[in-house]
């Protein structure tokens, strides 16, 4: 008879010889790693170099990320992740000046943009003189300076923030596009950081922006708007960025978002709505778990008696028993078919997580709606 406990004792006893001195290695290997970025940040002096952007020169100090560098010459490169390499949204095309390709970029980046020398501007340094090339209507990105004017609780965890604008005084943006909020040093947060945010307000309101900002744990930026920002400050971002706004065309719409992502859905309708435009009939199906995750229902119903051609689908995945909820309920991706069949002469809208995107986009493609016909920007 073989005593089953005297296996895993012994197995135990190996394992733990063996992963003493791997840890050992793995500390010893992430000290000198800390102390190798400590070196090369106060102790390496790369100078002054020369920056080539387009057809523009600039002397810039050595040393930091491109993105940075960039910014801190006010050209703004999209970066939705805040530089932590998992957008991929600020890539550029270097010219000259970077090293080789590095393992943090490959995941991110087609072979094509690999063989046409492209890089993710947060991930490269400027060390020496260098050369890149970047879209033009780029160099009008702003930096805008505002007030914060109210706050607002949706739920419990997502909050709408209206900004005036003092400096420019106004912003000209598509409905649907975002911004990178700077979120200032704080508590124990050292240095400031760069999130993106969808617009969600009406985009005729040249002079201000209506940001909705669900709490993310532990998050650096929405601790600080949820948790240290109050009316009456001062805050910075810049923008407008991205490639997420209504097409013009004629066709019908199929819009799908959850929780925080009905920012930019929310925008584009009421620009619709000022204008209009009935004709595209655009269904927006939006996803919450519970009756306590659902806001601003009356304005949605509000907003189908001004546009005759929206309508509006809130469905709840995970219902209370005390929810009193009559609407409909499972996945959004289980609904949609319930009210639609072909969508093939239809564009699709999203905004949400990564896994709600990628399910909506697989359940549109075999609606019939052609992959380059669904628009989103993928906020991780």
């Amino acid at each position: 008879m073989v005593n089953v406990f005297s296996i895993p004792a012994f197995s135990l006893a190996g394992v733990s010889g063996f992963l003493v001195p791997a840890l050992s290695i793995a500390s010893l290997a992430t000290f000198l790693a800390v102390l190798i970025l400590i070196a090369e940040r106060y102790l390496m002096d790369y100078g002054e170099v020369d920056l080539q952007v387009n057809d523009k020169t600039f002397k810039v100090k050595g040393g930091n990320t491109l993105l940075n560098t960039l910014k801190e010459q006010k050209v703004f490169i999209p970066s939705a992740c805040g530089g932590r390499a998992t957008c991929a949204y600020c890539k550029v095309k270097a010219l000259s000046g970077f090293p080789e390709i590095l393992p943090t970029e490959t995941p991110l980046l087609t072979k094509e943009e690999i063989k046409d020398n492209v890089r993710l501007s947060c991930q490269i340094k400027v060390k020496t003189a260098s050369a890149i090339q970047i879209p033009e209507e780029l160099f009008n990105i702003r930096e805008y300076t505002a007030t914060c004017e109210s706050i607002v609780d949706l739920t419990y965890d997502i909050r709408l923030f209206r900004f005036q604008l003092i400096e420019p005084p106004h912003i000209e943006y598509k409905a649907g596009q975002y911004i990178q909020f700077q979120s200032p040093e704080y508590g124990d947060v050292s240095e400031s950081v760069y999130r993106a945010y969808s617009m969600c307000g009406d985009c005729k309101d040249k002079d201000q922006i209506e940001l909705m900002v669900r709490r993310v744990p532990e998050g650096i930026a929405t601790t600080y708007m949820f948790d240290h920002l109050r009316v009456g400050e001062q805050v910075v971002f810049t923008g407008p960025f991205g490639d997420f706004y209504l097409r013009d065309t004629d066709r019908r719409m199929i819009c799908v978002a959850g929780g925080s992502g009905m920012a930019p859905i929310r925008s584009i309708m009421l620009d619709m709505t000022s204008e209009q435009i009935e004709k595209r009939k655009p269904i927006f199906f939006f996803g919450a778990r519970a009756k306590r995750d659902l806001f601003m229902v009356d304005e949605w119903r509000e907003m189908e008696e001004r546009n005759k051609g929206l309508t509006f689908v809130p469905a709840l995945s995970s219902p209370e028993p005390d929810d009193d909820w009559d609407g409909e309920t499972g996945r959004v991706t289980e609904v949609i078919p319930r009210y639609v069949e072909d969508l093939s002469d239809c564009e699709g809208y999203l905004c949400g997580s990564p896994g709600l995107l990628n399910a909506c986009v697989d359940l549109l493609i075999s609606l019939g709606i052609p992959e380059e016909r669904i628009y989103y920007d993928k906020f991780e």
